[in-house]
């Protein structure tokens, strides 16, 4: 129970990998807002909110555009009227493009861009102005903690998907600037950097090329799952990870040792 108490907002917290780390979050006792565009997993099966309270945890689902600051400032400020505070701000959402740069449209980069980037800035500024008004819990050292799911391909190239990688690596870079910039103010900011993850979802990224071209580039006998994600998020996000910050925490199965 590593949050027990504690409130919660997952981006995009509706399929594959933000499912799994509001469904581990609750199961350590957050109360989780799930924040998405849509309440139905894109993979299909039980949505988030009924594995959570079915499982006896506490959660509760807001419809959020994060490309709109608006709807941000309204998730952040309906979440604080109800449960009193922020305690955690995962950045989860994201969107994919499927094109190299020569075929990457201006729709597709500002569609992705919207999501990764300006979803994210919108994101890291809201919780951060929630939290430096409000104390530590009692024997916590952080305000508050915001957690941003990055990528390795914020790391390494990401072929035929230029605008994924680029807002991935902005992902990256906010993470170690808010990091440095509010420390002094005990707000904690790390990434989390998943490496090939099967949520699911269907689609090129598991086309049977693909797959074996990961299995070839991971040394782990296996590729990683949606629960190997959360596992880190919830460690970031917990006070185990007191004094760790900036930081962008590999997910990979050795991908990137290797």
């Amino acid at each position: 129970m590593r949050l027990e108490d504690r409130t919660l907002i997952v981006t995009g917290g509706a399929s594959g990998i933000g499912k799994a780390i509001a469904v581990k979050a609750a199961a350590e006792g957050a109360s989780v807002i799930v924040a998405d565009i849509r309440e139905d997993p894109r993979e299909g099966g039980e949505n988030t909110i009924d594995v959570i309270t079915t499982a006896g945890g506490e959660a509760e689902f807001m419809p959020v555009d994060i490309t709109r600051w608006d709807e941000v400032d309204r998730m952040v400020s309906d979440t604080v009227l109800r449960r009193g505070r922020l305690d955690v701000m995962v950045n989860n959402a994201a969107a994919h493009g499927r094109s190299a740069l020569l075929d990457t449209t201006e729709e597709e980069w500002e569609e992705v861009m919207a999501v990764g980037a300006k979803g994210m800035f919108f994101g890291c500024k809201r919780a951060i102005q929630q939290m430096i008004t409000q104390d530590p819990r009692p024997g916590s050292e952080a305000r508050g903690r915001i957690v941003n799911i990055s990528s390795q391909h914020g790391m390494i190239g990401s072929p035929n998907d230029f605008a994924y990688g680029v807002s991935k690596s902005c992902a990256v870079y906010m993470t170690r600037q808010i990091a440095g910039d509010y420390a002094k103010d005990r707000i904690v900011c790390n990434a989390v950097a998943p490496g090939k993850i099967l949520t699911g979802k269907t689609g090129p990224a598991i086309s049977p090329n693909a797959i074996e071209y990961s299995h070839a580039r991971t040394p782990w006998p296996r590729l990683g799952r949606s629960e190997d994600v959360a596992a880190a998020v919830i460690f970031l996000a917990s006070d185990d990870a007191s004094y760790i910050t900036g930081e962008n925490l590999m997910v990979d199965g050795g991908w990137m040792a290797n």
